[in-house]
């Protein structure tokens, strides 16, 4: 019980999104012919995994005691986990493990730091704010929430990464993280449709509570647009090589996932394919960007 409830709370299923995300900062890295240690690169794909696992952990509690998780509407992909209503008596362990799992982050920062440079220093500083802030916080504020997963995910982890990894500055990653930017927003946005009534409830304001489902559609469909055009501009200016086009494939999944929030919106919730459909297109374009991208 004890092993079931800590792993329900880590949220596994999502944790594959870091690793990509640093992928891709690694893709950018080779792509400038720098020399990956990858003993710095292990470090980097451990400190990130620990970084999601403790956002996710912090979050779980934070749910359960704000009486959150008691009235949401559990899906595969929003009102999270349940593991802490059905194991109440976890929930100071589970906050235990979230801040020593922010602790290892802060660790291996620290030592990346001075290995590596001073530069990489405001990356790991905004990093631990947003994991501290995201749902205490954040969440009462539609426009910061609405971008705070992908500045976190998209732009810092790929950015980080690279800058750790090659000890200096490129337009490069900073271009290409706007991809899983506008896709990891929408990730989280489109996970928010379900349980408008029940975050309300307690305080949060997020932007479909701010400014309806109506609205939330039409920035989904902004960010869907903002992603694949800016991989379709980065290749004919020749920033990413014409291979690149492969990380279009996953339209599809933003696609099918459009139709559905257009359709269904407020009963999202009861059509779990289009909020997984959603999943998909964030995870696979930047991995197929970031393969595209070593391998051009």
């Amino acid at each position: 019980m004890l092993l079931n409830t800590v792993l329900k709370t880590m949220r596994p299923s999502f944790l594959v999104l870091s690793p990509i995300c640093v992928f891709l900062g690694l893709s950018t890295s080779l792509a400038t012919q720098s020399d990956v240690n990858l003993f710095i690169f292990s470090l980097i794909f451990v400190g990130a995994v620990f970084a999601h696992i403790s956002v996710n952990m912090l979050n779980e509690y934070f749910d359960f005691k704000s009486g959150l998780d008691l009235i949401t509407k559990k899906t595969a992909f929003s009102g999270g986990s349940g593991a802490l209503p059905n194991n109440p008596k976890m929930a100071s362990i589970i906050l235990i493990i979230g801040w020593v799992s922010l602790m290892v982050t802060v660790i291996i920062g620290s030592y990346l730091i001075l290995e590596r440079g001073i530069q990489i220093l405001p990356v790991g500083i905004v990093g631990v704010i947003l994991i501290i802030t995201y749902t205490s916080w954040l969440n009462r504020f539609p426009w910061l929430c609405l971008i705070a997963p992908g500045s976190g995910f998209g732009i810092l982890m790929v950015v980080g990464t690279h800058m750790t990894l090659t000890e200096g500055h490129s337009h490069l990653p900073w271009l290409v993280s706007l991809v899983p930017f506008f896709l990891i927003n929408n990730l989280l946005l489109l996970n928010q449709y379900p349980d408008v009534k029940a975050d309300a409830s307690v305080g949060r304001n997020t932007f479909p509570i701010a400014f309806g489902l109506k609205r939330s559609t039409y920035v989904y469909t902004v960010f869907l647009m903002a992603a694949y055009l800016s991989i379709l501009i980065f290749i004919v200016k020749g920033y990413i090589p014409k291979l690149s086009v492969i990380a279009f494939i996953p339209i599809v999944f933003s696609l099918f996932a459009l139709y559905g929030t257009n359709k269904y919106a407020e009963r999202m919730g009861d059509f779990p394919r289009y909020l997984g459909a959603n999943v998909a297109a964030t995870l696979l374009t930047p991995l197929l960007l970031g393969i595209s991208i070593i391998i051009g």
